[in-house]
């Protein structure tokens, strides 16, 4: 884990660009105007799809996002399943409250090299071959060829890599891209697009940005499956004038959503907030706005407050696995010895069943015995607490903002 990646997740629960709530009451008084009022839905460019603004507080953004397979409140935290699953979790409890995820992730690299598109299309998509009935995004495979595979060869057309499970040549296109991610079956597919490191020569940015544009186009002239979003990505690293001329590029395209990619990929965390400040808030009001893979509960709230929508990130998750919890008191680390006697829960104000029934000695105990049954636990605790914030800083812009 690098410097930077520590210096994020050490970040557990910042104080954000928020104002204190007018509380419950408040929020209350505006659901009822919300869902008493003739509001207007923006339909986006697929059909069946809309976006609802209800609330905003300064760029902050209190919406909905209406998909054939069901409604997601925003702005919304993704649980990341990569390989078909969110690790450690059934379906069943990723539905459940208090948890109550409305949308996952599904990773077009990974299930296309393992189990395969043919496995995938014989289960009739990646909602019935995992058991999950809400709605699914999948990302593009870019960023994991990348990041993880031996690349033999980039170029305009697409990228030539070998598997990093068996070594395997593969070959991967906009066109590629998109039929796989239409086999997969998910409600939204991204573009494909290059990914460059945060410290990348300005060229290479320059070059990713134009063939992120031509392959953006490309993705959009190709086929997808029946009632299946798209949006895309804009790159440009932490220049801004990069980052806004390629924002002007993707946002003429008609896409259905638009995320900003290549954040928190090896730059300063400064400059990430910096780059959110300075353009989530100048994409298009009436679509979904994305940040891709990031991050802590302070990134998120900086997001929100930058006008973001959506959000993933592996770290509640993977942190859970390797014994961080997340609380409203802060970040606990479950192997420290003050934890050994410790019979209270991980964080008493959180309603999942982790802290209903189980103490931080008992936590520490399974971790240290390498029992399977922490992940499970752990796992669920750091979802609840990701789902939670975010939902709280939603009802505190229904509750403190100006109502669309």
């Amino acid at each position: 884990m690098s410097a930077d990646q520590r210096r994020r997740g050490a970040a557990s629960q910042g104080s954000g660009p928020w104002p204190r709530s007018r509380g419950p009451a408040a929020v209350a008084v505006a659901n009822a105007w919300l869902y008493n009022a003739a509001l207007v839905r923006h339909d986006l460019p697929t059909p069946g799809f809309s976006f609802e603004l209800l609330a905003t507080l300064g760029h902050a953004r209190a919406g909905v996002l209406h998909t054939p397979r069901g409604d997601i409140p925003t702005p919304v935290f993704m649980p990341v399943g990569t390989a078909g699953t969110v690790k450690a979790m059934t379906a069943d409890e990723l539905r459940a409250g208090p948890l109550d995820a409305r949308i996952i992730l599904g990773n077009t690299y990974h299930l296309y090299l393992r189990p395969g598109l043919d496995v995938i299309g014989a289960a009739g998509g990646l909602h019935r071959f995992a058991a999950w009935d809400r709605p699914i995004l999948t990302d593009s495979g870019g960023f994991q060829v990348f990041s993880l595979a031996a690349i033999n060869e980039i170029d305009d057309d697409g990228v030539t890599f070998r598997s990093h499970i068996d070594g395997s040549q593969h070959r991967l296109t906009p066109e590629v891209s998109m039929h796989i991610q239409a086999v997969l079956g998910s409600d939204i597919a991204m573009c494909f697009d290059q990914c460059p490191p945060g410290d990348a020569a300005a060229e290479v940015h320059e070059l990713a940005l134009a063939r992120t544009t031509a392959w953006a186009a490309r993705c959009l002239a190709a086929p997808r499956a029946p009632g299946q979003a798209l949006f895309g990505i804009i790159q440009g690293g932490t220049d801004t004038e990069r980052r806004t001329r390629h924002a002007a590029e993707i946002t003429r395209l008609a896409f259905d959503g638009y995320a900003l990619g290549g954040l928190a990929v090896g730059e300063s965390l400064d400059d990430t907030y910096r780059i959110l400040g300075e353009i989530a808030h100048t994409l298009p009001a009436e679509r979904p706005r994305y940040l891709m893979g990031v991050g802590t509960p302070r990134d998120l709230e900086r997001g929100i407050a930058a006008g973001i929508d959506m959000f993933d990130c592996v770290m509640p998750t993977r942190n859970a696995r390797n014994g961080y919890l997340f609380t409203q008191a802060g970040r606990v680390n479950i192997p420290n010895a003050q934890h050994r006697m410790d019979l209270g829960p991980v964080d008493p104000e959180c309603p999942c069943s982790t802290c209903r029934t189980y103490s931080r000695a008992y936590l520490r105990h399974l971790y240290l015995a390498k029992e399977i049954l922490y992940s499970r636990l752990a796992t669920l605790h750091n979802l609840t607490f990701y789902a939670r914030h975010v939902r709280r800083l939603r009802e505190q812009i229904l509750g403190d903002g100006l109502l669309a």
